[in-house]
């Protein structure tokens, strides 16, 4: 279901004395740029965009190598040089965790501006085969487009599949005149339709879970 192009942070993220901002395709302590390769860039960048989750190997080459044949110990090396820019340890993490076996995960708090932007209405999330994706303030596209907000390369998801429009706490539905339709709990979505906490969003054969978090104004840290 996934795509093979790296998951957009689209906004700054900082955590600890850090601020990743991927619009200049900088990692910042304070004021001053923490030099980064290209590979290891993207690869925090990949593992921000999932946290707190755990992202696989297999899918790390991927997406990072772009499916070239690399060694684990490509791997190692840039994960070595994300926890020396970061001043962090393998023994005991802040910011960068081996799953041992599977992969990596970033387990330190962030602060997303884009969970600022909503604090005082509600965090919205679709989760997609386990995965959490955050839905901005405004209009959120879903489909195989490659600058969809929710991207699922699958052939029965059309380029722009469906949109959800977040306002505050409030998000609504709408089918973009998709090949095999848009579908909340089983009927299919006609006009814009408001979302709720726990409904199954159906695309084609793929559900989608609707998660809705309520903030507070000085909610800011990632909620998992």
């Amino acid at each position: 279901m996934r795509g093979s192009r790296l998951p957009s942070t689209l906004v700054s993220m900082t955590f600890g004395p850090f601020e990743f901002r991927p619009d200049t395709r900088q990692l910042l302590r304070g004021h001053e740029p923490v030099p980064l390769s290209p590979k290891a860039f993207a690869l925090l960048e990949l593992l921000l965009g999932r946290a707190p989750a755990a992202v696989a190997k297999d899918e790390i080459f991927r997406l990072v190598w772009k499916g070239a044949a690399v060694s684990d110990a490509s791997l190692t090396n840039v994960i070595a040089e994300i926890r020396a820019a970061l001043e962090d340890r393998a023994q005991k993490p802040r910011f960068v965790r081996t799953v041992h076996g599977f992969g990596y995960a970033f387990c330190g708090e962030i602060v997303n501006a884009a969970r600022r932007a909503v604090a005082a209405g509600a965090l919205w999330r679709l989760i997609v085969a386990g995965l959490p994706f955050t839905l901005l303030p405004g209009e959120n596209v879903i489909g195989r487009d490659p600058d969809a907000t929710v991207r699922i390369d699958h052939s029965l998801v059309s380029r722009r599949h469906a949109r959800v429009s977040v306002e505050g706490d409030r998000a609504l539905l709408e089918d973009l005149e998709s090949r095999n339709g848009t579908f909340l709990n089983g009927r299919r979505v006609e006009s814009p339709t408001p979302l709720h906490d726990g409904d199954v969003l159906g695309l084609g054969n793929l559900a989608l879970i609707v998660e809705r978090r309520p903030l507070v104004a000085s909610t800011e840290t990632n909620l998992g």
